[in-house]
């Protein structure tokens, strides 16, 4: 998906400017919450079949990513949402979580979910989705109540 500019593509994680940026989120979410609270996928859970993850880049810049997480045939989970730096409060977070809502949808799914930490840190992720129609809820799939952890979803 291209739009003034920016550039969504699915991304095999390959590249050093990626690896490098989902360090800085493995790095982020590990100094945010407890270790066991903490529910990232790594490289490996990233590349999972049942995971679509793309980047988003502003020209030749990345400026975030973003994944899809196939829970069921009705149900995914967002996953991996982060903004560079250099590109923070530019709209980045919006426009990926736009892409997956839109590419959930296109899937057939009929409702999208994610967890979240529930600090300080937390709070610019916590409003976005809330701008966008997620809305508290129990914790699904795998996941079990922890103080570290938001839980939102929202259906389709």
């Amino acid at each position: 998906m291209t739009s003034g500019g920016w550039r969504i593509v699915e991304d095999d994680l390959s590249g050093t400017a990626i690896r490098a940026l989902l360090e800085q989120h493995f790095a982020g979410m590990l100094a945010n919450s407890p270790a066991e609270s903490c529910h990232f996928l790594d490289f490996d859970g990233l590349r999972a079949g049942e995971v679509t993850f793309w980047s988003i880049h502003c020209g030749e810049n990345l400026a975030g990513c973003g994944a899809l997480k196939a829970l069921d045939n009705c149900h995914g989970e967002i996953k991996s949402m982060r903004t560079a730096d250099a590109f923070l409060r530019q709209g980045v977070a919006a426009r990926m979580l736009v892409h997956i809502v839109d590419e959930a949808r296109a899937r057939g799914l009929e409702r999208l979910s994610l967890e979240t930490g529930s600090g300080p840190a937390f709070q610019p992720a916590l409003a976005l989705y809330a701008r966008h129609g997620f809305e508290d809820c129990e914790p699904f799939a795998d996941y079990k109540p922890d103080p570290f952890s938001r839980f939102m979803t929202r259906a389709l």
